[in-house]
């Protein structure tokens, strides 16, 4: 088949037939057997020479996924990391054990149990970008004056990254003392060890995410309804249901039960991992019903194929002269609302931000989600909102 392009698409490399290798961009090929099979090929230079990486199957990767390997892969070879040996299972050896080896073998057993993606990205980007002068050292010559010149210029300056990093080194040396590729203290420890060298760090106020006062915030909703944009209209269900921005966003149609007046958002969606069921409140119905013509996403970006960008609504703000208020912050305006203005228990409250209420033993034996009294109180808080009296009161 001729090509007329080098970059792939996903129907293409579901038709594509014929033998031979299919380049996608730069060092990625589709590689089509004589027998047809199908599989990722990542083709490279490394200290000179050329080098081969298979990233699997078609059946078992996708093109985008494919995609998402080849980056990774790039960002190696830039650092002087081999693909090829990053990849490979630790060799139980102290010469050929490296950090950066034990660290991506430690992420790649537990990122699958990671359910937030920017913290999957995190994880390597933070060693990677920090802990880069041990990145290529045996495990094993690791040492505290190692991790201090890592911990030192950026232990005040960047507090809280150099607590992840100095946790991350920690856990990666813990891991490769376990592996038997090193031996003694764990140089990256803080009790009995780095709390001696390094004391304690300056503390700053605690940081809250700016948000409306309630008192203003049916004005400002009047306003946003005047206002002729997706960004506005992901706003507006985004402050009568008191979610997040990423829950909003990413928002698919085959979430919402329109004839019971839910919106069911997934686990994998959520930031605790269980599944969260919205009442739907009249205003926010017929907010719905205004953006029937989408597709898959309610608030599809450039095309159908991706949301609306996660910046768009705080530049809405913006745009709208609204300084000093985060997307964010309008769950907070909706908690101090439900504080000062109704009788209602804090349980439902908490819930009705999908917060975790109680303790464990307590969550355990919670059946329900109060579904039905979280609904009456949506309702009140959408109808002050639009300036109209509540049934519910």
């Amino acid at each position: 088949m001729a090509r007329k392009t080098n970059i792939l698409t996903a129907k293409m490399v579901r038709e594509l037939t014929d033998p031979g290798k299919y380049p996608d961009g730069e060092k990625l090929y589709l590689e089509i057997g004589e027998t047809g099979t199908k599989r990722w090929t990542y083709i490279f230079r490394f200290a000179g020479k050329r080098r081969q990486k298979g990233f699997g199957s078609v059946s078992e990767v996708s093109l985008k996924q494919a995609r998402d390997k080849r980056r990774e892969a790039d960002a190696m070879v830039r650092e002087g990391i081999n693909p090829i040996e990053a990849d490979r299972p630790l060799a139980q050896s102290h010469e050929t054990a490296t950090f950066g080896a034990v660290a991506l073998e430690y992420i790649a057993g537990r990122e699958a149990g990671w359910k937030n993606a920017k913290h999957r990205q995190q994880w390597p980007n933070t060693l990677r970008t920090y802990a880069k002068a041990i990145w290529n050292m045996p495990v094993d010559a690791i040492g505290v004056t190692d991790v201090l010149k890592i911990l030192k210029p950026i232990w005040h300056k960047k507090a809280e990254t150099a607590k992840r990093v100095r946790s991350r080194i920690e856990k990666v040396l813990g891991a490769a003392t376990v592996l038997e590729l090193r031996s003694g203290h764990n140089p990256a420890a803080w009790r009995g060890n780095l709390e001696h060298l390094l004391g304690t760090q300056r503390k700053g106020p605690k940081r809250h995410q700016p948000a409306m006062p309630y008192a203003a915030a049916p004005s400002f909703l009047a306003d946003l309804k005047d206002r002729d944009s997706l960004a506005a209209r992901a706003l507006e269900l985004l402050i009568h249901t008191a979610t997040r921005t990423a829950e909003v966003l990413n928002a698919r149609w085959s979430e919402f039960d329109l004839e019971r007046r839910i919106w069911i958002i997934p686990a994998e969606r959520m930031k605790a991992g269980k599944q969260h069921r919205v009442p739907l409140t009249p205003q926010a119905m017929q907010l719905l019903k205004s953006l029937a013509g989408h597709r898959t996403f309610l608030f599809p970006g450039q095309s159908n194929s991706k949301p609306l960008s996660n910046m768009a609504m705080l530049m809405l703000l913006r745009r709208m002269e609204v300084e000093h208020v985060t997307v964010h912050g309008f769950r907070s305006t909706f908690r101090d609302w439900v504080g000062e203005c109704t009788n209602e228990p804090r349980e439902i409250a908490e819930m009705a931000l999908a917060h975790e209420v109680g303790n464990e033993v307590e969550r355990a034996y919670r059946r329900g989600d109060a579904l039905d009294k979280r609904r009456k109180l949506m309702e009140r808080w959408s109808n002050y909102l639009s300036g109209q009296k509540s049934t519910a009161d």
